[in-house]
């Protein structure tokens, strides 16, 4: 059964950093990784994607420079390390992957690109 299962969320002061963590069911070499996050009420929004063998990472502008995604294969784990976090940064964080498609960042940054989703970990940042 394919699983995706978030992790790390909580609740953190405006400036503070977090960690979220995605473990997947399955052997996660062949596939790119992302993160989107929402909010009640809004659509759902790119955060941030890594490519099948981790070389290739993108992000939406406004946490360029604030957050890092990373791939582990051997654990089957995509993190993302949130720093400097704002309040606008609250929302539910959900993992999403697809077979690598390796042809640019549009395909990357569309969530219906990603047949697979975890269940989403809650992030809020309190100003």
């Amino acid at each position: 059964q394919v699983q995706l299962v978030e992790s790390g969320g909580g609740l953190v002061q405006a400036g503070g950093s977090l960690q979220v963590s995605c473990v997947a069911s399955f052997r996660t070499q062949d596939y790119a990784m992302a993160w989107f996050r929402q909010t009640p009420g809004q659509n759902r929004e790119f955060v941030a994607a890594i490519n099948w063998i981790g070389t290739q990472a993108y992000y939406t502008n406004s946490v360029k420079d604030r957050f890092t995604i990373s791939k582990d294969n051997d654990k089957r784990t995509v993190y993302l390390q949130m720093n400097n976090l704002k309040p606008e940064d609250t929302a539910v964080y959900s993992c999403a992957a697809m077979l690598d498609p390796e042809d640019g960042a549009d395909r990357y940054e569309d969530g219906r690109e990603y047949p697979y989703w975890g269940q989403g970990t809650q992030v809020t940042v309190s100003s």
